[in-house]
């Protein structure tokens, strides 16, 4: 009676095997390219979301056709790219860092239990061929087999949650200044800014440090919440390709990224639209909206409930088409470095 020998598993990468630089130049790439494409919705987002009248005539609504042939009228063509410096210093270093924060962290959260996703054998292999694997020569992270759909690690709902909240408010609080001054820009009522660094200079000098952190707590209670759930969507939606396409039908991973992307932007741009409101409003014109309490109170009585939507749909186009270019750009440079190492 012959008995059978289980032939060792081949070895396993993780996504711990890609280098800090890889995280780093990807996610500045992805940056770039969303930062140049998409600042036309970014500015007329910002108009339709600020004060459209002084508060002593009371708020009037503009339509977003109104709001282009305006820009069009006072800047040309260029103008809806007015904004686009700060936008850039803001996202290629940003993405970049949140990419690789984000790595670090969900790297981190899988050696606890509670977030870890079980190992998944490779391909063809017996379930017990993992699972006989001695403890030590089990990976941190969920294994990635040569026809894995992503670079990432796997990890709980739960996980990428906190995962993509910590991340994203970090990164955030950093970055502020710059989002300040963008918001500037881009809303038309600053005119005398003409460079990046004349208008550093301007902010310190009207509000001082204070300044450069103006919406800062409703840009975290939005960014937080709105990357923990993007991020949850986005894998879910990923995992869910992966089972639905099958690999003869020949669907790129870059269309299952771009698709999981947008419809993970547009959830969660849709649920956290109210935060992103007032912190354009806080960031524009923060002498009548000091504090989240009174800028809310200024939204509703110019507009009512509506009024927290403002830009609403511009947003979600927005982030639909930025998360659909930069994690499709993100992991498709992932997927680039994994395979050419391998």
């Amino acid at each position: 009676m012959s008995t059978a020998v289980a032939l060792p598993p081949p070895p396993i990468r993780t996504t711990k095997d890609l280098k800090a630089a890889h995280h780093l130049s990807s996610g500045g790439a992805s940056g770039l390219a969303s930062a140049i494409t998409l600042q036309p919705l970014d500015l007329l987002k910002t108009r339709l979301q600020q004060a459209y009248a002084t508060e002593a005539k009371g708020a009037k609504r503009r339509k977003l056709s109104q709001v282009v042939s305006g820009v069009l009228r006072d800047d040309g063509i260029q103008g809806l790219w007015r904004g686009t410096t700060p936008t850039v210093v803001r996202n290629v270093p940003g993405v970049a860092m949140y990419f690789y924060s984000l790595s670090a962290i969900r790297g981190y959260l899988t050696t606890i239990p509670f977030f870890a996703i079980p190992l998944t054998q490779p391909t063809g292999q017996p379930p017990t061929a993992v699972a006989a694997l001695p403890a030590s020569s089990v990976p941190a992270a969920a294994p990635i087999s040569p026809a894995s759909n992503t670079a990432l690690v796997k990890l709980s709902p739960q996980g990428n949650l906190i995962a993509g909240a910590i991340g994203r408010t970090g990164v955030g609080f950093i970055l502020n200044p710059v989002t300040v001054l963008k918001a500037r820009f881009e809303s038309g009522q600053y005119k005398e800014y003409k460079s990046l660094f004349s208008a550093f200079k301007s902010l310190l000098r009207q509000n001082g440090v204070r300044g450069l952190f103006q919406g800062f707590t409703a840009t975290a209670a939005r960014d937080a919440p709105y990357a923990g759930m993007y991020l949850v969507f986005y894998e879910k939606g990923k995992d869910l390709a992966g089972r639905l396409v099958k690999p003869e039908w020949g669907i790129p991973y870059a269309a299952q990224h771009s698709v999981s992307g947008a419809l993970a932007a547009i959830l969660a741009t849709t649920i956290t639209s109210p935060a992103d409101v007032v912190k354009t409003r806080m960031q524009v014109n923060f002498t009548n909206h000091p504090t989240i309490r009174i800028a809310i109170s200024k939204i509703y009585a110019d507009r009512g409930l509506a009024g927290f939507f403002s830009g609403s749909s511009l947003r979600v186009s927005r982030k639909a088409a930025s998360s659909a270019i930069a994690w499709t750009v993100y992991e498709g440079l992932l997927l680039f470095y994994r395979d050419r190492e391998a």
